[in-house]
């Protein structure tokens, strides 16, 4: 396996290129034109430059470059195929949200684009081989089935990025949170053999802490750029990579003593519990209200969080509280091999809980307003946020 040394390296690459890249694309695409502008429905107070996804894509390019010179990824890099096909359908995923951000194409128009790239990651032999359902057993996918559930499973993480992405700074976080998690498990796996030395996902998954740590600096509140469509499509698609590079590629059973390890394809489900649980609702709500799920509305998780009381970036740290907490869930007994972290968590879990119900602001009903309808304005063009 590569040494932590070099994950540090890559890590710093794509997190150094996306922070100087940031500001860069920030320019071109105010003097292009490429803002959300202020105005009755997007209440934040001064034009914010969209297309922050470019400056991710640009860490990811050169991060992956970086790596494919360094000789403790030399296994990871022998396929030919499976990095290349991640770095294209990145690139091409990326490329589908720029459009919808600048030109705002149809959602069938998106989600065949979507497929297109999730069919990159299959061909390029990143895809889901085996699919463990609880209290059943595994199943192995024929080639159908892998391809079918790969798309499935690439449009699900794009979209609930996507959705999740309604607050400056939220996306962004907890995508680092949950990569860096996803990460840990990976090496975890691999130090026991679970997982073969030249599987891809631990890479993946830093790459993708990097970009996020370097342009989270240009995007908490009050932010300079938003990630647009572009970048929060691409950081689903990347995620969705990873977690199937490890949770979908092993018919070995790791562990077996909390309800959560029943599929290792499960375990992203939990990580990312935040923004998949925030589209379940979104569907639900938009489908019960007879509106498109193209629809924006004011019902996302974050909204309810500012129409309680709590502030821009109070909302956002408690949403990555809950990602750092359904993480840490995870990996307490990954590493220790105990299955008894259900009771420090469920404690921290209702303090958390308590706190965003009960915790008084003391701020004005007419401030609260105002976050809520300004929080629409940071993903004006994703359709949905």
């Amino acid at each position: 396996m590569p040494s932590l040394a070099s994950y540090g390296i890559i890590l710093a690459v794509a997190a150094i290129v996306t922070l100087v890249a940031t500001p860069v694309v920030q320019y071109f695409a105010e003097r292009w034109g490429h803002v959300a502008e202020p105005d009755e429905r997007m209440a934040h107070a001064t034009p914010t430059a969209l297309l922050g996804g470019a400056a991710m894509v640009a860490g990811l390019l050169v991060s992956v470059g970086v790596a494919s010179l360094m000789g403790d990824f030399e296994l990871v890099f022998a396929s030919g195929t499976e990095m290349l096909g991640v770095t294209f359908a990145a690139v091409w995923i990326f490329g589908v949200g720029v459009l919808d951000d600048v030109r705002d194409i149809s959602a069938p128009a998106k989600v065949a684009g979507m497929v297109v790239a999730a069919s990159i990651l299959s061909l390029a032999g990143v895809s889901l081989l085996f699919f463990r359902v609880p209290f059943f057993d595994l199943v192995t996918l024929s080639a159908d089935w892998s391809a079918l559930l790969t798309v499935l499973w690439v449009i699900g993480m794009a979209n609930a990025i996507n959705l999740i992405d309604g607050l400056d700074g939220l996306a962004a976080g907890i995508v680092a949170i949950a990569s860096g998690t996803f990460f840990l498990y990976s090496l975890r796996l691999g130090d026991a053999d679970v997982i073969l030395p030249g599987n891809p996902g631990a890479l993946i998954a830093i790459i993708t802490v990097g970009i996020v740590i370097g342009f989270l600096p240009h995007n908490v509140y009050p932010a300079k750029i938003f990630m647009g469509d572009g970048g929060a499509l691409l950081l689903g698609l990347l995620m969705a990579a990873s977690t199937m590079s490890v949770g979908g590629r092993t018919s070995v059973q790791f562990s077996g003593q909390s309800f959560f390890f029943f599929a290792p394809i499960f375990i992203p489900l939990v990580i990312l519990a935040v923004p998949i649980v925030d589209t379940l609702f979104a569907i639900i709500r938009r489908a019960v209200n007879g509106q498109g799920l193209a629809t924006a509305d004011l019902g996302h998780l974050h909204h309810r969080l500012l129409r309680l009381g709590h502030g821009h970036r109070r909302s956002v740290g408690i949403m990555w509280l809950w990602t750092a907490l359904l993480s840490g869930f995870v990996l307490y007994p990954t590493y220790t091999g105990e299955g008894d972290a259900i009771v420090p968590v469920g404690i921290a879990a209702l303090g958390l809980l308590l706190f965003t119900v009960f915790h008084p602001s003391g701020r004005t009903r007419k401030a609260v307003q105002r976050d809520v309808e300004a929080s629409v304005s940071n993903h004006p063009t994703s359709n949905g946020a």
